[in-house]
């Protein structure tokens, strides 16, 4: 249990948000054939420190503040931008749950990502560590509001029944490579969770290994299902798939081991991080797989408490 990490309201957020919930839609372009010098006006004027570089639509390339400095300082203001800006550039998906590009500003270090429609990869915003912050601020207002009415009406059900044995089954179907509703399980049992009156602490940490489970269902499965078994001591979690397996369990448990293909890691999934923070977030965790027949995965959360704490 002491290797458990707390999980905070801000965490729960950041899988339950996606991208474009966050970013900024406001977007300035400029075209690759302009001259270092025709950035000045806009960096400053518009306080921005990056700008995306599209031709005919398509997104190029991306130059920061630091690269217009860098030009200001070595007197190449009349160089064109093509020959200045990152061309190599890391993007991120619009509908990809925020915690994504938490991910990717803490691997990259970066200021900025541009956003990309993933129908047709079109520059649809961009996102800033300060983008991440205000939009999570502005909703963890109003799930506070949610929480103080939430905590009015819940009715704490299993106070409330006389029987010598008692426990709730919530089931979900899980759609393999239907990245459109990866995580709909994990919100679903995350909503009904808080409506039962469990505490957040308990709801945040059952939905956060949830959404990481289905996702592994999502990318590496053609489907399966999550089963929720809850009574006055624990919640159970059984999530079954009729996948591949793992040939090597032990190494799969390493964190940032992933074997998601290629076509999977371009959706914007497969960090290799799904089943090392299951465990760090539950109090047990079983995980049996054959390979070509599938995957057993129970994990355990126990109710000290399974009413409201703050």
């Amino acid at each position: 249990m002491d290797e458990i990490r707390k999980t905070t309201k801000i965490q729960e957020l950041t899988y339950e948000l996606k991208i474009k919930d966050v970013m900024s839609e406001n977007i300035e372009t400029v075209s690759s054939k302009m001259p270092i010098s025709s950035l000045r006006d806009i960096l400053y004027k518009k306080r921005i420190s990056g700008i995306p570089i599209v031709n005919d639509n398509k997104l190029v390339g991306i130059i920061s503040i630091e690269d217009f400095i860098k030009c200001l300082e070595q007197g190449e203001m009349d160089a064109l931008i093509e020959d200045k800006m990152t061309k190599n550039i890391k993007t991120l998906y619009a509908d990809e749950p925020l915690v994504h590009a938490v991910m990717k500003f803490e691997k990259y270090g970066f200021g900025r990502f541009p956003i990309i429609s993933r129908k047709d990869k079109k520059l649809v915003g961009i996102i800033t560590k300060s983008d991440i912050i205000k939009g999570v601020l502005k909703k963890l207002e109003t799930a506070y509001h949610d929480e103080e009415e939430r905590r009015y009406r819940a009715s704490h059900i299993f106070n409330d029944i006389v029987a010598d044995e008692v426990f709730l089954k919530f089931q979900y179907y899980v759609e393999g490579k239907n990245f459109d509703r990866a995580g709909e399980a994990a919100t679903g049992l995350k909503k009904t969770l808080y409506r039962l009156g469990l505490s957040p602490e308990i709801v945040r940490r059952a939905a956060i290994s949830t959404y990481e489970a289905e996702i592994n269902i999502v990318a590496f499965t053609e489907g399966g299902e999550i089963i929720a078994y809850i009574d006055p001591h624990q919640i159970k979690i059984i999530i079954t798939d009729k996948g591949p397996g793992i040939p090597d369990v032990k190494k799969a448990m390493e964190p940032g081991f992933s074997t998601a293909p290629g076509w999977v890691r371009e959706l914007g999934f497969g960090a290799g991080m799904g089943l090392s923070n299951i465990k760090k977030f539950t109090d047990k965790m079983t995980l049996r797989s054959t390979v070509e027949k599938g995957t057993h995965l129970e994990i355990i959360i126990k109710l000290s408490d399974y009413r409201n704490e703050d």
